[in-house]
């Protein structure tokens, strides 16, 4: 199998288990699985939020970093891309920011609001997907090379 094709696969897999989870946290607990959402929840809870509430958050969250963990360990670590902590905490600080002036991250709005047919998860979802390909643009033009 070529490595387009090997990618691809992966892709959809990816894509076909995120829809899946999404789909199996609203079903199960009436959540939306909104990342930012669930992160901000579990650091700051309303003091409203019962114990249950604060759990499945923290369950969610453990997850997502110890999915990652085990399938980093597992994969080849060739594939694996790692980034210098620095840019890490940088990317991460302007997705913060990107979710706060969205009123929701990619996971939210592109997944579970489309996922719901939200015009307003659409209009987000087509403005953040047109600012990466503007981005895309942009760095490729000025790096005189395409970024794919």
């Amino acid at each position: 199998m070529n490595a387009s094709w090997m990618s691809a696969g992966q892709a959809l897999s990816g894509g076909v288990l995120i829809g899946l989870a999404s789909w199996l946290l609203l079903a199960a607990l009436g959540r939306v699985a909104g990342v930012s959402g669930i992160a901000a929840s579990a650091l700051s809870p309303a003091k409203t939020d019962s114990r249950a509430d604060r759990a499945w958050r923290w369950a969610f969250l453990l997850g997502l970093i110890g999915g990652g963990a085990v399938a980093t360990a597992w994969l080849q670590p060739a594939m694996v891309s790692p980034r210098p902590l620095p840019l890490l905490l940088l990317a991460g600080l302007l997705v913060g920011v990107g979710t706060v002036l969205g009123s929701g991250c990619t996971s939210g709005h592109g997944v579970c609001g489309m996922g719901r047919k939200s015009v307003r998860s659409l209009v987000a979802t087509l403005v953040f997907m047109g600012t990466g390909f503007a981005t895309v643009f942009v760095i490729s033009g000025v790096a005189g090379r395409a970024m794919i």
